[in-house]
């Protein structure tokens, strides 16, 4: 299951996001998700095969870099979207001599927020 990175009280370590970040494929998906899109959509756009795709989405949600919402269709076959789930990260060398991250996150619209909820719930039937 994938980590919500908006109800998550906690920034991942430091390790996985640098991990994230450090795989060209997932900084090809960052580089083209302008708007929220489909993982086929995110497919024909990034040339990445996509079984490997569906790897690198939980790679960069389980590091909270992405998030995961639902679009809901009236067909009733909804479709999950991701989308960039931060706007900086910093990294920063503690007293400790350890390294710790800091995320700063978009402002979320309540159209997001109500997604979100749906996908929660969603995933809970």
């Amino acid at each position: 299951m994938v980590r919500d990175p908006i109800a998550s009280e906690s920034t991942p370590p430091a390790e996985e996001i640098c991990s994230a970040l450090d795989d060209p494929d997932c900084r090809e998906i960052i580089r083209n998700l302008e708007e929220p899109m489909t993982a086929s959509e995110l497919t024909k756009r990034c040339e990445i095969p996509q079984s490997t795709l569906y790897r690198k989405l939980e790679l960069l949600t389980e590091a909270t870099l992405l998030e995961e919402s639902t679009e809901i269709r009236q067909d009733g076959h909804h479709a999950s979207k991701y989308a960039v789930a931060f706007d900086e990260i910093t990294l920063t060398l503690d007293e400790d001599r350890t390294l710790a991250v800091q995320i700063e996150r978009p402002a979320r619209t309540a159209d997001e927020r109500l997604a979100e909820l749906w996908s929660e719930v969603r995933k809970e039937t």
